[in-house]
């Protein structure tokens, strides 16, 4: 297969270590159209090795892709003499427009808590919400409900078991892509671990990008907010006006 010529080629170009990454993707860059409906990345790559397989701890491959960080502000609904109002918010400090990790086997058991502090592999510990505890007391519900919104919504995915590996030395998994993607640069993480810690680690990045209609249409907004705002009136106006044409003719 392709992605394993690919990998052979990398592994005689790279310096020998004890045990070292050597990593591709399938694609550095997604392009953002008018009828995009979601991508897929294929992450392929082998383990070079300097020294005989360990026998005593076996190998496991963790891959992680998160999207660029941004605020967030997390808000609480309640009943008010039969409303439903805001009645709680949270500010998160930064969160991963998308996130998602891959590995071997489920995190608990291939990652320590120590190790996933140190890099801040799994979700929660990818989302930055240290002035939370300051403005609410149940902080952390509201990081919760972050999570499983955006779970929901595909944009947070924990995939266990999802990485192929293969004579603890070849290794494959791809992520999928909703549609519904933030552009910017997407940083993809690889990390092999033995007994739960980190021995190397690999990061590289995806380009998501808008291109055509879908780029003119967000440059026009942010850079000329006046003129977007113009035309979508203008627009409006028209289409009401073509609408209200078309009722006159059918009922003429």
């Amino acid at each position: 297969m392709l992605w394993r010529a690919v990998v052979i080629c990398l592994l005689t170009a790279l310096p020998l270590r004890a045990e070292q990454v050597v990593a591709g993707l399938s694609q550095t860059r997604v392009s953002i159209t008018t009828n995009f409906a979601g991508s897929e990345i294929l992450i392929f790559g082998a383990v070079k090795r300097d020294a005989p397989l360990p026998a005593d701890t076996s190998l496991n491959v963790v891959v992680t892709v998160a999207g660029p960080l941004a605020p967030v502000t997390v808000r609480r609904k309640g009943k008010r003499f039969g409303i439903w109002i805001n009645t709680d918010a949270v500010e998160i400090d930064a969160a991963p427009s998308f996130y998602a990790v891959a590995t071997t086997a489920p995190l608990t058991e291939v990652l320590s808590d120590t190790e996933d502090l140190r890099h801040k592999v799994s979700i929660p510990r990818a989302i930055r919400a240290i002035g939370a505890a300051e403005q609410s007391p149940e902080a952390a519900r509201f990081t919760e409900a972050l999570i499983r919104i955006r779970q929901e919504k595909g944009l947070y995915q924990v995939l266990p078991g999802a990485v192929e590996l293969s004579e603890q030395t070849l290794f494959r998994t791809s992520i999928a892509l909703p549609a519904n993607l933030t552009e910017g640069d997407y940083t993809t993480r690889i990390f092999l671990t033995r007994a739960g810690a980190v021995v190397d680690a690999y990061e590289t990045h995806i380009g998501v990008r808008k291109v055509g209609l879908e780029r003119w249409i967000y440059s026009l907004a942010h850079e000329q907010p006046l003129i977007y705002g113009i035309l979508s009136l203008v627009l409006a106006i028209a289409a009401g006006w073509g609408a209200s044409a078309v009722f006159r003719l059918m009922r003429g």
